[in-house]
Formats: C-alpha cells, structure tokens, sequence
C-alpha cells in the first residue's frame, strides 16, 4: 500500500511539472551576469524644484513613450547584419523595454534643463502646453561599421496645436560587438540625441502664419 500511495505521489508531482513546463519557459540559455539600462548625464541636481498652473500656457512638457518597430519591441539589443537582415547580439538584454528607458531619459534630460515641469510616467496628465513623442527607430548595434546607433524621428505639439518634426541621430563607430561595449556606447548616444532634443524643445514653437488679408481691388472714382 505505501508503495502504491508513493507512485501515486510521483505521478501527481510528474503531472504538475508538466502543467507548470506549459505556462512558463525555463530556457536553455544562462541568464547575462547584468543587465542594460540608460542613464542621464544631464541629471536634474537634488533639491531641484518646478511648478505650474491650471492653464496649458504654463509650459508643462509631457513625453510620451515612443513608438518602436518590432525589432525594438523586446528585451534584446538589435543587430543591423545587412539591409535586410536582423540579428541579436549575444548576453545583452535591457532591463526593460527601450521605448520607456528612453522616454525616462528624455524625460531626465529635459528636467535637468531648468525650472520646466516634465511628465515622463504612465500617469502623464493630459494638461500640458507641449507633448513630445515620436517614434524610436533604432537603439541597436550595426555590424557593417561597427557603430551604436540611435534614431529618433521626434513630434512636437504646441498648446496651440502646432505640430513640428524632427529626425535626430548619434552614432559611435569602432564599438566591439560584445555587451560590454555596445551598451554604455548606447547610453553614450542615446545621451547625444536627448540633449539634441532637449535643446529643440527649449526653443520656442513656430508660431502659424496669419491667413493674407483680402483686398478688394481698386476702382476708378
């Protein structure tokens, strides 16, 4: 009897494992001794203060988080093989997923600027005078030049809904294609392209030109 209840146990515990291999996958593959993230170099100082008001003319900026292409939509590090090609580079996985690494770092960039309120959380308000959001084409690694690259086509939109577009790129060639190098070459762009954006932010919106005034043509007296 003890031995029937024993292989009844055994099956019960085999057939939980088998449940449990169904919704979880293990992987064969060692996780990386530590992960990826992006860090500002422009880091708002402790103590830093901003406020603003009720009205959207208060100069509140609000990023959204980007939009992304497939190959960035994942926790790896994409790798430009060729014009049509996409590999993966080996033990470099982000911490979380790019489009929101860099929106914080956008949005770190930008508070550091000065006194202007950023809202970089998923609880972004809807009252600001200015959205920034774009689409995060690329944060990867092209093999051909052994270059970290960062392109982001950035979308402005004023209080008075003025809509302005901008492509910014930063790349760093000579980068071995090992972890260690391509991500804090990565942060190093990634930080380029921030600052560029932060400082297009800071100019003032281009304000819509006035419709021409009719005229009526003269007559004789």
């Amino acid at each position: 009897m003890d031995r029937l209840l024993n292989t009844m146990k055994a099956s019960a515990l085999g057939l939980g494992a088998l449940a449990l291999s169904g919704c979880v996958s293990f992987g064969g593959a060692e996780l990386p001794e530590s992960l990826l993230t992006l860090s500002s170099t422009a880091a708002a100082p402790a103590g830093t203060s901003a406020s603003t008001g009720v009205s959207q003319d208060d100069g509140a900026i609000a990023v959204l988080t980007p939009e992304t292409p497939a190959k960035l939509n994942v926790l790896r590090v994409p790798v430009s093989v060729s014009d049509t090609e996409i590999a993966y580079l080996q033990e470099a996985v982000w911490v979380e997923k790019p489009a929101r690494l860099f929106r914080r770092l956008l949005g770190e960039t930008l508070r550091a600027q000065g006194s202007t309120v950023v809202f970089d959380s998923d609880d972004t308000p809807k009252l600001a005078a200015q959205t920034l959001r774009g689409t995060l084409l690329d944060l990867g690694y092209d093999a051909r030049s052994s270059s970290a690259v960062v392109r982001f086509d950035a979308i402005r939109t004023s209080a008075r809904g003025v809509v302005e577009t901008r492509r910014f790129e930063a790349r760093e060639d000579g980068v071995l294609p090992e972890a260690t190098f391509v991500g804090p070459a990565l942060n190093r762009v990634a930080n380029q392209v921030a600052a560029e954006v932060a400082e297009w932010m800071a100019r003032a919106p281009i304000q819509p030109s006035a419709p021409p005034i009719a005229t009526e043509p003269a007559t004789d007296g």
